[in-house]
Parts: structure tokens; C-alpha cells; sequence
């Protein structure tokens, strides 16, 4: 296996490969790790993809907590806070994080090196050529150009990726009206309690938000097209007073700064043969929400299993449900953006619970298994929800410890575990009832699945659900494994 780009995404799907035992190289042109904060919001549903990566707790202690959004008015200031609910036993992670995104990356990093292996940086990608048996890579490292020969190639190398480019796929959609500029700036006159805002409208306004975990504030604001920006801390200075009149606050330094155009972008397929796109080198976004960095890293995590699947004897026709299940997934994200980047120029801070990705799923997948009409519940397609159980021995675990790793699980509620299938690599069996290895004393597990007594719940190891079946159906469970490999 070859990644190419050690971005979240690219870091994301070296980290569930090294889990699988599946050798890969991960290069990335760049000197060395990006180190700006750029994609810095951390939503739900990664936090979930995280937990399971073995990476969360650090995750959590690099950032924090969005603040409160303070309005800089003619009135004075107005604070609002982000819609906010509590953790339920079925979804742990219910807020976003505030991390930098070079924090993000660093945490990957750390835990890819605990699994052994280690981003190469300096290696450029020049050339792809690929067969029926397999993808040939030409890389320029430091010491020449050599040829590599790999099983796959994935490009998680961004929004204008070479391995796109090289493929000739198209990246339909369109440029967004919006150019910014963004920055990583040490700021004297401003507080770290909130999320600092001014100006109305999308030609005026500049915010300044507090990076946990660092020093530093993410100063943003838009920029006209057609006038060179300087993203020194004299300039940017500059900018902002102009902007806000307030001379009281002063950017001291910058430690890294970016202007761009805001794009949406969807690439016209995600696989040509042996070779495969993940992240932004699949779909751009504008930051509003937070979903560009989230996205990729789901789309790696979808991947990772069906690539070492593969690898480990499965049809290849299981790559095609790649595409099948993300490329609709961006569409829907891309929407989603567009509509907050409107908001966002009138000053609108509500996000609501579509920017947490809690809610995409598979429905239209063809690794789902038709599921009977059920009136409560999730059905096949969707999210595995979390819930506390306690293990025969007595100790309190959570779904989410069981199906943390690299297999499948089947979950049987008020079963006979007698009538559960034949152990099988890659597949881990857990029951409630008679000699169940589980004990749903709170009834969390059976009310999260609206689940009947010797009912089952197949899930995929990206924590989708795949079947639900009762007892007499198990066999169209097996025979779904036996098709798309519990390997």
C-alpha cells in the first residue's frame, strides 16, 4: 500500500492499516508536518472514530470546548453559545472540540509511531502507472527518484491533489464569492474566554478565536480578490483596525498564515483501478461547520477495513462500496457548508445537530442487509449507537470497548447463545441471556436498538450497522459475512 499525503486523512487510514498488520508506505511531499491550525473543529462522530483508533484521550486533552461567540457591537458586547446537549448512554461524544489541527496531527502521528511506522516527509509523488496486479509509484526522496511497487494507492493528498490530476478525474463545483485570510497570531488586548467577533457583513467582518492547547488566537477575516494581503503581524494589525477601530489590540506575531479562495468541490469518482482518493483530494469545503477535516477522516476510516479486507482475500468488489457510501456522504456535507458560510455572513451562529455527523449512515449500501419494517430503533445503514453494559464477570463495560479493534461484532439480545454462528476469524460474538457473556441491567443496549427479545445486530467494523435479524434469519447473516468478508 502506498498514501500519499500525511494529512488527518492520510494519517487517519495509516493508523487503521497498522492495526490490520497491512504494510503501507505514507509519504508526503511537504519538509515536514503542516503546522497551522486550520481545520480545528473536532465533531462527534470523529471523536466516536477516534475512541476506536486509540487516540481520543489525547485528542480531548490538545483542545477543548468551543467558547462563547462574543459580538463586538456599537452597544457593546453580546455573547452566544453554540447549541449544547448532554452526553445519553448512546452517544458519548455529543459537542464538538476546538483543536488545531496541527495538534490533531500530532496525536496521530504519536499513535501511528506506537504501531511502528512514521510519516516519510520529502518524498514527492511524480508518477502513477498501474495494472491489473497492481500500481507502480515514482517518488522523488531526498536521496533520487525511486520506483515503488505497491497492491494500492490512496491520494489524501488535498484539494489539489497530484493523484487526482494524474488520473484525470474531474473536480466539478465552484468558487464561493469568499477569499480570507487566516492565521495563527499571538495577540496582546484580547481575552481567551471567548470566540471574538466584528463587523457586519461578509466584507467586514474579522473574528479572533483562542486555540486551546497553545497560546495563540486563529485570526480570520475576508479579504478582497484582487489585492495582495500581508499576513505579517504589522499587516494583519493593520487590517484589523482597520476593520474594528480597536487600536487597543495588536497581533505580535505569526506562526502561520494562509490566504485562499473558499471552494465546493466534489471529485467525479473516488477510484479509477487500483488506485483510490480520500479526503480533500475527494471534496473541498468551506471551514463553516467544521466538516472538511471530519469528512476525510470518515471517508479514511470507511476505507481502511475494505482495503485490508481485500488484501486478506475478499472480493475487490468490495472497494466499489467505497464510493458507493462517501461520495454521498461529501455531497451532503458540501450542502450543508455552503448553507452555514451563508449564515455565517449575517452573523447566524446556530449549527444544529446536522454538523455532529451522528446522523449520516448507508441506508443505499450494498453491504447493508435489507432490514423487516421496524418502528423503533436504527436501522441497517446507520451508526451503531454506545450503550453500558456489564460483563458476565461483573465489570461495567460499553459497546464501544467491544467493538474497538479491527472486527465485526454480532450482538444477540435475549438469546440462546447456543443458536449463535460458528466462530469465525475476525468476528466477535457477544450476548444478553441464558450463558450470555453480557448483562443489559440498565437496559440501555435493548432500548438504543429498539431491539425484541432473540433479536441480532451485525456491526461492520467501522461501527455501522450491517444486519438486523432474528434468530431464524442468522443465515443471511453468515452468508452476508461469507460475501463481504469478516476477515
Amino acid at each position: 500500500m502506498i498514501i500519499s499525503g500525511a494529512g488527518a486523512a492520510g494519517l487517519t487510514l495509516a493508523i487503521d492499516l497498522a492495526r490490520r498488520n497491512v504494510g503501507f508506505l505514507l509519504i508526503d511531499k511537504a519538509a515536514g508536518p503542516f503546522m497551522g491550525s486550520r481545520g480545528k473543529g473536532i465533531q462527534p462522530r470523529s471523536q466516536e472514530v477516534f475512541e476506536d483508533l486509540g487516540v481520543i484521550d489525547r485528542i480531548v486533552a490538545s483542545g477543548g470546548e468551543y467558547p462563547v461567540v462574543r459580538f463586538h457591537t456599537d452597544e457593546g458586547p453580546v455573547d452566544r453559545s453554540f447549541e449544547r446537549s448532554g452526553p445519553t448512554p448512546a452517544e458519548p461524544y455529543h459537542i464538538p472540540l476546538l483543536v488545531p489541527q496541527f495538534l490533531t496531527e500530532r496525536c496521530l502521528r504519536e499513535r501511528l509511531a506506537e504501531l511502528g511506522h512514521a510519516p516519510l516527509y520529502g518524498h514527492e509523488l511524480t508518477g502513477i502507472d498501474q495494472d491489473d496486479d497492481g500500481v507502480s509509484a515514482r517518488i522523488a526522496t531526498p536521496s533520487g527518484e525511486r520506483t515503488v511497487r505497491a497492491a494500492y494507492l490512496v491520494g489524501a493528498d488535498g484539494g489539489s491533489s497530484f493523484v487526482r490530476k494524474s488520473l484525470d478525474i474531474g473536480f466539478p463545483g465552484k468558487t464561493l464569492g469568499v477569499r480570507a485570510a487566516v492565521a495563527d497570531v499571538r495577540v496582546d488586548g484580547v481575552s481567551t474566554d471567548a470566540w471574538h467577533r466584528w463587523g457586519e457583513g461578509a466584507d467586514t467582518q474579522v473574528s479572533l478565536c483562542p486555540l486551546y492547547g497553545t497560546d495563540m488566537f486563529q485570526y480570520v477575516g475576508p479579504v478582497p480578490f484582487d489585492v495582495d494581503i500581508d499576513v505579517s503581524a504589522a499587516g494583519l494589525t493593520a487590517l484589523f483596525h482597520e476593520r474594528t477601530g480597536r487600536t487597543d489590540i495588536v497581533v505580535r506575531e505569526v506562526s502561520w498564515a494562509s490566504v485562499f479562495s473558499m471552494n465546493a468541490r466534489l471529485a467525479d469518482t473516488y477510484r479509477i483501478g487500483r488506485v483510490l482518493l480520500t479526503g480533500d483530494a475527494a471534496h473541498v469545503h468551506p471551514p463553516t461547520g467544521g466538516q472538511g477535516l471530519n469528512t476525510g477522516v470518515q471517508d479514511a476510516y470507511n476505507l481502511g477495513w475494505k482495503l485490508a479486507a481485500v488484501l486478506d482475500g475478499a472480493p475487490r468488489s468490495l472497494l466499489d462500496s467505497y464510493e458507493r457510501e462517501r461520495r454521498p456522504i461529501a455531497e451532503a456535507v458540501l450542502g450543508l457548508s455552503e448553507r452555514l458560510l451563508e449564515a455565517a455572513k449575517e452573523r447566524f451562529t446556530s449549527r444544529g445537530r446536522g454538523v455532529s455527523q451522528l446522523d449520516l449512515g448507508y441506508a443505499d449500501s450494498p453491504l447493508t442487509v435489507a432490514t423487516p419494517y421496524r418502528d423503533k430503533g436504527p436501522l441497517a445503514g446507520e451508526r451503531a449507537p454506545d450503550a453500558p453494559v456489564t460483563g458476565a464477570g461483573g465489570l461495567d463495560t460499553r459497546l464501544f470497548s467491544l467493538f474497538q479493534g479491527p472486527h465485526w461484532t454480532l450482538l444477540g439480545h435475549e438469546v440462546d447463545r447456543t443458536a449463535a454462528p460458528t466462530a469465525r476469524k475476525g468476528l466477535h460474538i457477544h450476548t444478553t441471556g441464558p450463558r450470555g457473556d453480557l448483562n443489559d441491567t440498565g437496559g440501555h443496549f435493548r432500548d438504543a436498538y429498539g431491539l425484541a427479545a432473540a433479536q441480532w445486530v451485525l456491526v461492520r467494523p467501522d461501527g455501522y450497522i450491517a444486519a438486523v435479524a432474528d434468530t431464524a434469519d442468522l443465515p443471511t447473516v453468515e452468508a452476508h459475512l461469507d460475501t463481504v468478508g469478516s476477515w
